[in-house]
């Protein structure tokens, strides 16, 4: 087995886990008559006992959350009848005890119904939703569940907003507690083969400060082990100017600070433009995380899948291919949902620019070079970086010109053909070829598993462009020089806006990050020299 351990930290975060996991969940076969289901479910989950022996399922995951985050999710996480969960500290004290309560929180009609059994629950939506439990279709371990009681969620006396309270709280917590023995740990050393751990945080509140605080245990305690980022961000232009500014800031602060210690650093934010066919309540954490978790998920899918016809991933897979000069880390996430009778899904989705991608002279070159710049340089609908170019025609022309790609993987799911269209050509000798002959390393998986539109997920697909109960869809990441840009620009945020002690050694750290994405590259390109 190939395990992933996975971190949630923070609300938006376990919105966007919830997502997760319910897809995960959806791929199980309980009918004994069905054929078996392509997804490895032992990378995700992990199987256990119930208190009455019955055999259990749940996510190898943690869940981090502020006082008030949970809603109605119980304690034990549903599977487990812990019964009086105070008997063992009245047993140790003789004298009265005094028990406050907080009033309970409803569960959801959504999961009231799922409690109860029922085959169609009542579907929930923007108004229903007023928690990531309330929408959660999976059982989660004991272990899983961490409430944080030093900050309450939601508060405006005591805001969990600042980038320092992060840290402060994650070395509070971690000198009371030891979080990777307790927390950790135990879930490492049930794996075989542990893959990855994957990080889900915001990047841009004082979560980020507390991710980076927690990866930089990580990476002392596991030095080998691929840790990978997604860190969301707001929109740049929501709120107050000086909420704007202090995201700004936090936001550099957690790539500064992350993207030298995770594997790989993934920002995801909704973009300003999204296609006609997707329909997005921005003012909604269930519309938005549904959004990002179907890009997400499906350009992971290939780090859960069986080995079969259909070739597979691992996470460092992944990242050899993005990080093709070793000091590039941070990607941006684009996802299109396409047309699955149209087998012809661009130029993208082919892995080579010919079948004998070789130079054998200048002419061919020339060729070749421009061929697979096209394909590398391929834009889906939506563009998941806070950097996005805005889509009129000329900026995206602008962009276009000016972008240079490193390394790029794709993944196109849910087009029946695609699991059979693949090059049998070794991946390690390709690769090599291209960074030979300058080409940016372009890698492609296909997976003929659509995503699946569950009655938890909200309706953001249009009819047309959504075929039933599932979708397909292409998603990529890819290392580019728009990263420089962006990052450039933190640093000029930074220069103004931050305190002078402090200054210096972010904005010295924001220009090294930018340099790895502009190193060997130069924007006026030679191929038109005679």
């Amino acid at each position: 087995m190939h395990e992933i351990v996975t971190l949630q930290l923070g609300n938006r975060a376990n919105y966007l886990a919830t997502h997760f996991w319910n897809t995960q969940e959806s791929y199980f076969e309980y009918d004994a008559a069905s054929d078996p289901s392509p997804i490895d479910h032992d990378v995700h989950f992990r199987a256990g006992q119930g208190p009455k022996g019955e055999d259990t399922f749940t996510p190898r995951t943690l869940i981090y959350d502020l006082k008030g985050g949970f809603g109605g999710l119980r304690k034990w996480g549903g599977l487990y009848d812990q019964g009086d969960i105070d008997s063992s500290v009245n047993s140790l004290w003789d004298g009265s005890v005094v028990k406050q309560h907080d009033a309970p929180v409803t569960p959801s009609a959504y999961q009231k119904a799922l409690d109860e059994g029922l085959v169609n629950p009542p579907k929930p939506n923007a108004q229903t939703v007023r928690y990531w439990s309330d929408f959660a279709r999976v059982f989660y371990h004991p272990r899983s569940i961490v409430q944080i009681n030093d900050y309450e969620l939601g508060s405006t006396i005591v805001p969990f907003e600042r980038w320092d309270s992060g840290e402060e709280l994650y070395s509070k917590l971690d000198k009371d507690h030891d979080l990777l023995d307790r927390d950790i740990r135990p879930w490492a050393e049930e794996c075989d083969q542990m893959q990855a751990i994957q990080i889900f945080g915001s990047a841009d509140d004082a979560w980020g400060g507390f991710s980076s605080k927690y990866i930089e245990s990580l990476r002392d305690e596991y030095g080998k082990i691929p840790l990978w980022f997604w860190g969301l961000e707001e929109q740049a232009s929501q709120g107050q100017r000086a909420k704007q500014l202090l995201r700004t800031v936090n936001t550099a602060q957690s790539l500064q600070a992350i993207s030298t210690l995770a594997s790989m650093y993934v920002p995801l934010a909704v973009p300003s433009y999204v296609p006609p066919y997707l329909r997005l309540d921005r003012s909604s954490q269930w519309y938005i995380s549904g959004v990002l978790s179907m890009a997400l998920e499906s350009m992971t899918l290939p780090s859960r899948q069986k080995p079969s016809g259909v070739r597979g991933g691992s996470l460092s897979d992944m990242e050899a291919a993005l990080n093709a000069n070793g000091n590039q880390k941070i990607a941006e996430l684009q996802c299109s949902v396409v047309d699955p009778a149209n087998n012809d899904l661009g130029s993208a989705g082919d892995r080579h620019a010919t079948n004998d991608d070789r130079v054998h002279g200048s002419n061919m070159h020339d060729l070749v070079y421009e061929d697979q710049m096209e394909k590398a340089k391929e834009k889906l609908d939506m563009n998941f970086s806070a950097g996005e170019p805005s889509q009129t025609p000329l900026s995206l022309r602008q962009w276009e010109k000016s972008n240079h790609v490193f390394g790029k993987v794709g993944c196109v799911r849910g087009v029946p053909e695609a699991a059979h269209r693949m090059d049998d050509e070794n991946e390690a000798d390709s690769r090599k070829r291209r960074r030979r002959a300058c080409f940016p390393t372009v890698d492609m998986y296909r997976n003929p598993l659509p995503y699946p539109l569950l009655d938890s997920f909200p309706e953001i697909l249009v009819q047309a462009a959504s075929s039933g109960p599932s979708a397909a869809v292409h998603t990529s990441l890819s290392t580019t020089t728009q990263l420089c840009k962006r990052t450039k620009g933190l640093q000029n945020m930074v220069l103004r806006t931050v305190d002078v002690s402090e200054r210096e050694a972010l904005s010295n750290g924001l220009g090294e990050i930018a340099e790895a994405y502009e190193e060997g590259w130069d924007g006026g390109s030679d191929q038109d020299s005679d």
